[in-house]
């Protein structure tokens, strides 16, 4: 019987639990990586449809934004598709950079949470930073490569809940 991980309660809990490599779940941070480097370049290229297929069909999708997370795939484009249009309207191009992920092996997969800032560049204008988050996500294989089952965002400006 394996004992399931344990979140991390501090910095060193976390980079102990990073340590943990293929051997234990078959998901390794490199792969991990480049999953997001993928996965992030079509949502801001606004390929709304690829960029769904980066999740299971019964993924789940949480942020602040929402009153109830998005259950599926359908429902995950669809929001992705308005978010490309929203910044179609605006005259934006918005580039999520995740950065500092930690991964840490789970039953059926891994466990990755991730800072993000997503950086607004208007037309003709400077870029800024639009928002500081949390990205907490449940990977899983299928079909021979990571797809997300299960996303949580939290926003550093507002207080967890």
């Amino acid at each position: 019987m394996t004992t399931p991980p344990r979140t991390p309660r501090t910095h060193a809990d976390a980079v102990e639990a990073s340590a943990h490599t293929s051997a234990d779940a078959g998901i390794d941070a490199v792969a991990v990586e480049r999953f997001y480097a993928a996965h992030m370049q079509l949502l801001d290229d606004g390929a709304a449809t690829a960029w769904a297929r980066t999740f299971t069909d019964d993924a789940t999708f949480a942020a602040p934004s929402m009153t109830e997370p998005v259950r599926g795939r359908d429902g995950i484009e669809a929001g992705a598709r308005a978010a490309v249009a929203g910044r179609a309207a605006a005259g934006e191009v918005h580039r999520h950079w995740v950065t500092m992920t930690v991964v840490r092996p789970a039953e059926d997969g891994a466990d990755a949470v991730s800072h993000v800032e997503i950086l607004a560049t208007p037309r003709d204008g400077a870029p800024r930073i639009e928002l500081s988050c949390v990205m907490r996500d449940r990977l899983v294989r299928g079909n021979g490569t990571l797809l997300v089952a299960e996303r949580v965002i939290t926003r550093d400006d507002r207080p967890h809940g």
